[in-house]
């Protein structure tokens, strides 16, 4: 039954990007949580929460919203290329399509980055970051290696290998040729 649910609950919330329409409840589980399963889930919540309150201070304190710096964190961090579509983004960032765009007019206005028709697909939008925003994302993922370094006794997640491995340096890496 559990692993069911889990099934379930990956393609749901995972899978198919969020709507206001996307409620999914599992069904209660047969045997109840115990107190240990409740303490760790409580501490992942609480170390997540203080890991996104770091970051969004961090990003503030650099002149930016949370989301500029999501916004070019994920635009450099997409597997595979150094840059994304406006779809791409919106996924990654759970925003709607419509306000992806006018998140990404902000970021264009103060020279985070900068939008391109794509050469392969002309329907689709790429965003590559600009050097203004290249420079800042570099400070930023400073701080917050850092930071995940600091966590890395509580708070370890599994698809995260690069920050999970004690031997991979990420700052001052050379870029891929």
């Amino acid at each position: 039954m559990k692993s069911e649910w889990l099934q379930i609950y990956h393609v749901v919330i995972y899978l198919q990007p969020f709507t206001a329409r996307t409620i999914f409840m599992p069904p209660v589980p047969t045997q109840p949580l115990s107190k240990a399963q409740y303490e760790a889930l409580s501490e992942f919540r609480y170390q997540l929460r203080r890991f996104i309150h770091f970051s969004e201070s961090a990003a503030k304190a650099a002149g930016l919203t949370p989301l500029q710096y999501l916004l070019m964190l994920h635009v450099q961090g997409f597997p595979g290329r150094d840059w994304a579509t406006v779809s791409e983004l919106a996924e990654r960032l759970q925003l709607q399509h419509h306000g992806t765009v006018a998140l990404l007019s902000r970021c264009e206005e103060v020279d985070l980055v900068r939008r391109q028709k794509s050469a392969t697909d002309r329907r689709q939008v790429e965003v590559h970051l600009q050097p203004k925003g290249l420079a800042l994302l570099a400070q930023l993922a400073a701080l917050h290696e850092l930071e995940l370094n600091s966590l890395s006794g509580t708070f370890q997640v599994a698809k995260i290998t690069a920050f999970n491995d004690v031997d991979v340096p990420l700052v001052n890496q050379e870029p891929n040729t």
